[in-house]
């Protein structure tokens, strides 16, 4: 639970039709077997105590007592499990029977949530055995549950639980588990309750159903259920009837489904009684919920006894112990693992930025452009966005400007790439080697060219940024940036050099991705030349290239000095797209890359990593413009508003304690 996490499962068990003590026998067993694996919310489908096809037999007085007695033996079973408990059963009360959910926890009965919206169409008649619910909660006394007086109320005045569906349940040490209740069919209305518990604070929502199946139905439940989990910024978890229910009419097949924003952490194969297990961060839900302001939460302003008024149900978990992961993180969160998704990804994202730049050169009135052309991944990447966006906006390739500036460092194998590329795309390539010029700058400052410091390597990139400029001036042109998301993190790019553009067509792609981009380029070809050249840049180690080589080969490897840009996307992406902590993050790596690198490796490029983004927050308040592709970005202007000069304490003191 430490982080957040919230060990989740939604179980159908075995279930006998009105055979109660079968039934309880076997939730009993469900639950014990939920302990063992380190549950702490357990859901099981719609009136599971009694079977859902129950029919006519929802009539019987004996039944429903009964019913009563086996949700006692239920909630007596939950003592020292330390685990909250939802089962669904019929319960009568003033004339009336619901179709109700129990939430359980250490022998206590929080609350029955009644189901709020009542089939009465086709296979679905529950109408004429349910009871639509009241329409404020209240505390109501069940002499079948005798029990010890709730907390907080005199003992001549005490009831057992609340009854009613505006019931929310909240761990008061872990105030971030807060728990909403619905069933079955409340999901398929217009306005779900959920939807209602989720403005109130509900960031967990249980449904107890007993779905039917049907041809292509699991399709149609598995969206909805994804899609009200991304709508309530919440996670969901579905517990459905299986077999063991009565066939007259109708299949249950036990589709279970845990969904957290949208996304899919759980689901049970169908036609098999089974239980579902996955992790809920609750951590990036809160995060979430913080970041988007048109969810927009609504206070009780009234006296808790209001119709109008939520009531807040407290309880404590005994130990919060740290929740051990089973579900999975991708190792580059940036780039979709499915090879599909990934290809429709690259489309998309290489004509935002085509499209970006687009818009700026018809604004401009731009017909030229200049790209600084190296020979290595980044400058790769935006000569090909330049050529797309010089094509949808029919103007000749010559018109761009490819310039290569080869100095101390440069190497004959991205040299000849850079070349090679150009021609191949049909832009104009221009040679200047800026040996001297920066010979005669060391003069200037008294530099001495042994000297291999930074001020030895930004010389060289300040000299390329001065003659891109000055070349966009001849021309009336653009010099289109190349620097990316990741160098920007880190603030791996030369202040005034390659840090400065006219418009940064990379600005918003980290490296990981930018790897994959040219990727899809090379794969989607139908020049092999061009293919074969893209694939050696590919190969080729990340590097500035602003030493001298060594016998001939790259002697200056970027992840050498930085660490490895497949870590930093993976702390980039859960820093600014969910806000987490560096303990947090830590935990999450270490889960995620265990047996690629070991403990310290990912703590000590961690600490580079804080370091470097506290540090280097002035390079990226004055950037370029450049377009946005993903749900991370660092633009001042949008999804970084950070101060310069901003205090690393906190981060500094938690990244020790690791």
């Amino acid at each position: 639970m430490k982080d957040g996490f919230l060990k989740a499962a939604a179980i159908t068990p075995n279930l006998k039709v009105a055979d109660i003590d079968y039934n309880t026998s076997e939730i009993i067993k469900e639950i014990e077997k939920a302990h063992e694996k380190g549950v702490r919310l357990a859901v099981f489908p719609e009136l599971c105590i009694t079977g859902y096809t129950c029919g006519d037999l929802f009539l019987q007085d004996l039944l429903l007592k009964e019913a009563l007695l086996g949700l006692d033996k239920i909630k007596k079973a939950t003592k020292k499990k330390d685990m909250v408990v939802v089962v669904g059963l019929p319960f009568y009360f003033r004339g009336a029977t619901y179709n109700v959910a129990a939430v359980l926890f250490e022998d206590r009965l929080l609350g029955l949530v009644p189901k709020t919206f009542i089939p009465n169409y086709s296979e679905f008649y529950e109408a004429r055995h349910f009871t639509a619910p009241p329409a404020a909660p209240e505390i109501i006394t069940i002499p079948e549950l005798a029990s010890v007086p709730e907390p907080g109320f005199e003992k001549d005045n005490y009831c057992d639980t609340w009854f009613g569906t505006k019931l929310l349940f909240q761990a008061k040490n872990m105030p971030e588990f807060i728990l909403g209740v619905e069933i079955c069919e409340d999901l398929w209305s217009p306005i779900p309750p959920s939807s209602e518990h989720a403005l109130h604070g509900a960031t967990v929502i249980a449904n107890l159903s007993a779905s039917d199946e049907t041809t292509g139905k699991d399709i149609y439940r598995r969206e909805l259920i994804k899609n009200q989990s991304a709508r309530l910024l919440s996670a969901y978890i579905y517990a459905d009837a299986g077999e063991g229910e009565s066939t007259t009419d109708l299949v249950f097949a036990g589709h279970n489904l845990i969904a957290e924003n949208g996304s899919l952490l759980s689901e049970s194969a169908r036609f098999k009684n089974t239980a579902i297990i996955s992790e809920i961060d609750l951590g990036k839900l809160v995060s979430e919920r913080k970041r988007i302001n048109t969810f927009q939460p609504k206070i009780n302003q009234h006296n808790q006894k209001d119709d109008c008024d939520y009531c807040f149900l407290p309880f404590s978990f005994e130990n919060l112990s740290e929740t051990k992961l089973s579900r999975t993180y991708p190792k580059t969160p940036f780039v979709p693992q499915n090879m599909a998704d990934r290809d429709k990804r690259c489309n998309e994202i290489l004509n935002i930025q085509a499209m970006g730049l687009k818009k700026r050169l018809a604004h401009t009135g731009a017909k030229n452009a200049v790209v600084g052309i190296s020979g290595g991944l980044d400058s790769t990447l935006a000569l090909l966005v330049t050529v797309k966006a010089f094509d949808l906006l029919g103007l000749d390739r010559k018109g761009i400007l490819s310039v290569t500036m080869p100095c101390f460092g440069t190497t004959d194998r991205t040299y000849k790439n850079a070349c090679e590329l150009t021609k191949i795309l049909g832009a104009t390539l221009k040679e200047i080697p800026i040996h001297e010029a920066v010979r005669l700058h060391f003069r200037d400052i008294g530099q001495e060219e042994e000297n291999h410091d930074v001020t030895y390597e930004n010389s060289q990139a300040r000299e390329r940024t001065l003659i891109l400029m000055n070349l966009a001036n001849q021309r009336n042109g653009l010099v289109v940036g190349t620097g990316d998301l990741s160098e920007l993190a880190l603030g791996w790019a030369t202040y005034n050099g390659d840090h400065m553009s006219m418009y940064g067509v990379n600005a918003s792609v980290p490296k990981t991705l930018v790897r994959h981009l040219v990727r899809y380029f090379a794969d989607t070809t139908k020049e092999q030349k061009l293919h074969d050249i893209l694939m050696d840049v590919l190969d080729t180690p990340v590097s500035p290239e602003l030493l001298p080589p060594t016998e001939g080969e790259i002697s200056q490897k970027t992840e050498d000095i930085v660490g490895p840009y497949e870590l930093h996307d993976f702390y980039l992406y859960f820093l600014m797209r969910f806000g987490y902590s560096p303990s947090k993050i830590y935990r999450l790596a270490c889960h995620t890359f265990a047996g690629e690198y070991d403990t310290e490796t990912i703590k000590k490029w961690l600490k580079t990593f804080y370091r470097r983004f506290f540090s280097q927050q002035f390079k990226r308040s004055c950037l370029p413009d450049g377009p946005k592709v993903g749900s991370v970005a660092l633009s001042p202007r949008g999804d970084l508003r950070m101060p310069s000069d901003a205090s690393f304490a906190l981060w500094s003191r938690e990244l020790e304690a690791l």
